[in-house]
């Protein structure tokens, strides 16, 4: 796949505007802190990035109405341009900066699914979004500890014009994308006006498609027990007799098996099929979920590597499938919508884990959780004979635009 042109610049693109990404999530709040020694107010700064999610279906239209690849040049320029404004440290800026980087950050996503899904060939889809998950999962280990570093010495300043500086590079490597698109994705007509149009084609779509709605179901199903897994953590490792700080040991083995899943990706999604790629890695995450009621750190360790791998399946084989049943002019919106209902039940399982861990021990909580986790993958190996039929069938057939 590296040797497709498109899919490397993408990549690098990746790799460099999601250093700077990950540096700030975290150097941000610890800014907010160090300004305010507000805990919550450093909490906001999460929220701010992340509640953007929210209005994906909404703000993914964009991608849909104007050309994709000037689009997410200039998604890159504006962060470049609005970063230094970080340099007043006034809290009530660095969060509207922060809500406004989320948003801008969801336009982004969907204009890069929707010109990847044209720009690289359907066949090396599964690997690009698997290498993609790699860099992400990568950088969420690398860039933290670089930004926390950088904080440590210069201050919050310089870790924003880093960050600056990476989205000016990323914007200069796609830039050199060659794609043929010659203007805005074709607009379906349709006999009236409809109150739920534009905003919720992309759910409808995702919802009628037999391929796509079993994955994207599963794939938010598993972000909600991912959430209840991760409000259990603490608990975990306290029955482990370790300090709070072993979280950064189990964080760091999750994430090299991200990055492990996602080198592979591409030639499994090809064997197995999304589905079935899907299901082998939620039933591996459940067990290692549910392996975490014994009170053993060797399984542990192993848990939360099986963890890394397993969760991106979904996730993984869900976005590919969007990208490949969806057509081209509905695609952005169709792909927002997709992140959102995937990821935001992840803030929802934080929440119910965070309230029922203080009510109920972790070992039969992280028992039920497994199991329950382990009945979502059911329905991922009974695949229904018109699902067969329509992803058989090319994208433009199973959907004309």
């Amino acid at each position: 796949m590296l040797r497709d042109r498109n899919a490397r610049l993408y990549l690098t693109g990746v790799l460099v505007s999601g250093f700077g990404t990950s540096a700030l999530w975290l150097v941000s709040g610890v800014w907010v802190k160090d300004l305010t020694g507000s805990d919550g107010l450093a909490a906001l700064c999460m929220l701010a990035m992340w509640a953007p999610t929210l209005a994906g279906p909404l703000l993914g239209t964009l991608a849909d109405r104007v050309r994709r690849k000037p689009l997410l040049i200039g998604a890159n320029l504006l962060l470049a341009v609005l970063l230094p404004v970080l340099l007043t440290a006034r809290v009530p800026v660095v969060l509207a900066v922060l809500l406004v980087y989320g948003a801008v950050g969801v336009v982004h996503d969907a204009a890069e699914s929707a010109l990847v899904a044209g720009a690289v060939a359907p066949s090396l889809l599964g690997d690009f979004n698997g290498l993609r998950m790699a860099i992400t999962e990568g950088m969420k280990v690398i860039a933290p500890l670089a930004g926390a570093g950088l904080y440590a010495l210069h201050g919050g300043p310089a870790v924003a014009l880093l960050d600056a500086l990476t989205f000016a590079l990323a914007a200069g490597v796609y830039a050199g994308l060659r794609v043929h698109q010659e203007r805005a994705p074709a607009r379906e007509e349709r006999p009236g006006p409809s109150p739920r149009s534009p905003f919720t084609e992309g759910a409808r779509h995702l919802w009628a498609h037999p391929v796509l709605r079993p994955l994207i179901l599963a794939g938010g199903t598993t972000m909600f027990c991912a959430g209840l897994n991760g409000a259990l953590l603490y608990a975990v490792i306290d029955g482990l007799g370790r300090s709070p700080a072993y979280a950064g040991v189990l964080y760091a083995v999750q994430g090299a098996g991200s990055v492990a899943v996602g080198l592979f990706s591409g030639p499994a999604l090809r064997r197995l099929g999304g589905r079935r790629f899907a299901g082998y890695g939620i039933v591996l995450t459940a067990v290692a979920a549910g392996l975490r009621a014994l009170p053993s750190e060797p399984l542990a360790l192993a848990g939360s590597a099986a963890i890394g791998v397993g969760l991106p399946c979904v996730l993984i084989a869900a976005l590919t499938a969007v990208q490949r049943e969806t057509p081209d002019a509905l695609l952005g919106r169709t792909a927002a919508t997709a992140h959102t209902l995937v990821f935001a039940p992840n803030a929802l399982g934080l929440a119910a884990g965070a309230a029922l861990v203080e009510l109920v021990d972790q070992r039969p909580l992280s028992a039920v959780l497994g199991a329950v986790w382990l009945a979502t993958a059911v329905p991922l190996f009974q695949r229904p004979a018109s699902a067969e039929r329509i992803a058989s069938r090319s994208p433009s057939d199973a959907n004309p635009a």
